[in-house]
């Protein structure tokens, strides 16, 4: 038998690490003194260990460690220069700064950005949108305090919750914070930045009038959805041309009371009514763009669905079940690397012209994780070999 046409000198896990450039480690490194009193078990050796266990699902550092030990000799090919113990690994979890990696997602993100972008969207509004939201994710253990009710027993999960931040062209997280599951998400609010060329989409777990305020005071557009409960004044009935959506069934302008320590002032702000005929429910968003048609606001929220796929797609192919320590800074390192190998297989979605489901590809990455196929090459023409046999046999039965 022919060998098969896809054979590469380098494995697939060694493919998907050479995406990480090597000055970007060196330098993050650096920067954040991670390498610091460190013999051995360097920065890179530890990212390229905890991106692994993102790829192969690993549920615990005995595993991590178990399969390191089993690929020696071939670790060349992946750039790994010291096989971690267990403890070796239980220690740098816990000691060496999450925030390394954090410089190092930033700098891959800053590299492949123009492999992201797309531009559709700010073409059509002339604004950069960009969505911001958080997800809790459970622990088992109480590190960080979780939200919601103490329970009967006595005994509750901790939880840590992921602040994002994503570019609607490129949908993948630019800014990240971590905080406790029961830390309220107006802290996202005041570290966004501001200017007159962002519109922000957030859903209304947001909602606060004095962040609406220096939205407005700084020219920053944002469209959101009005609480249930919002106590506001009706100002000014909009007419809805003949060219509008039929979808939109109200625009008004409405003021709302900003209440401040020493007194409180007016905010005028946009409340639109929207009927989706799809999910056959009334939306009421509220928006500080003023000039912009109804329907074109309704459709901006719509966009903002696209966060809540991101967090699918990190929880379902890069499962943050178990983690492999019992402190915070282990926690962050581990979603850190798990969004570093969510950027990897991005970058690979992007260069293929052959689509190809996120899911499918996390999938045959897995399974043919240490295979010497060239990844790129096998992706466009999976089926390139077994073609070459069916035309073989079929020569061979003619004869």
């Amino acid at each position: 038998m022919d060998k098969t046409t896809h054979f590469f000198g380098n494995s697939v896990f060694g493919q998907l690490i050479s995406l990480i450039d090597s000055k970007i480690i060196s330098d993050s490194a650096k920067s954040t003194k991670s390498d610091r009193y460190v013999k051995k078990f360097k920065t890179k050796d530890h990212l390229i260990s905890m991106v692994f266990c993102a790829f192969a699902k690993c549920s615990s550092l005995r595993e991590v460690s178990g399969a390191m030990l089993g690929l020696a000799g071939k670790t060349k090919h992946f750039q790994l220069n010291h096989i971690p113990r267990k403890s070796t690994l239980a220690d740098a979890n816990k000691r060496r700064d999450c925030d390394v990696f954090g410089q190092i997602y930033n700098k891959l993100l800053k590299q492949y950005s123009h492999v992201f972008s797309d531009s559709r969207v700010k073409d059509v509004i002339n604004k950069q949108i960009e969505i911001f939201d958080s997800t809790t994710i459970s622990l088992f253990k109480d590190i960080l305090k979780c939200v919601g009710r103490n329970p009967q027993n006595g005994k509750k999960k901790g939880g840590i919750k992921v602040h994002t931040v994503i570019n609607v062209d490129e949908k993948i997280p630019r800014l990240l914070w971590f905080t406790e599951a029961a830390k309220h998400d107006h802290i996202l609010l005041e570290k966004l930045k501001m200017d007159s060329n962002t519109i922000y989409i957030f859903d209304k777990g947001y909602n606060d009038y004095k962040a609406f305020e220096k939205f407005s005071e700084n020219q920053t557009g944002f469209v959101t959805r009005i609480k249930d409960n919002a106590d506001y004044e009706s100002i000014e009935n909009k007419i809805i041309s003949e060219d509008i959506h039929s979808g939109v069934l109200e625009d008004e302008i409405i003021e709302v009371t900003v209440k401040k320590e020493s007194h409180s002032n007016k905010l005028r702000l946009r409340k639109i009514s929207f009927y989706d005929r799809e999910l056959k429910r009334e939306f009421e968003f509220l928006t500080n763009l003023f000039e912009m048609r109804p329907d074109l606001v309704a459709a901006l929220y719509k966009l903002r669905w696209q966060i809540e796929l991101l967090f699918k797609q990190l929880k379902q192919n890069f499962p943050l079940k178990y983690f492999l320590g019992d402190n915070e800074n282990a926690i962050k390192i581990q979603i850190y690397c798990a969004l570093i190998a969510n950027l990897l297989m991005t970058v690979i979605q992007k260069r293929l012209k052959r689509s190809w489901a996120f899911s499918n590809l996390v999938s045959f990455c897995k399974i043919h994780l240490f295979n010497y196929i060239h990844l790129i090459n096998f992706l466009e023409n999976p089926d390139k070999d077994w073609q070459k046999e069916q035309i073989k046999s079929n020569q061979l039965a003619l004869f």
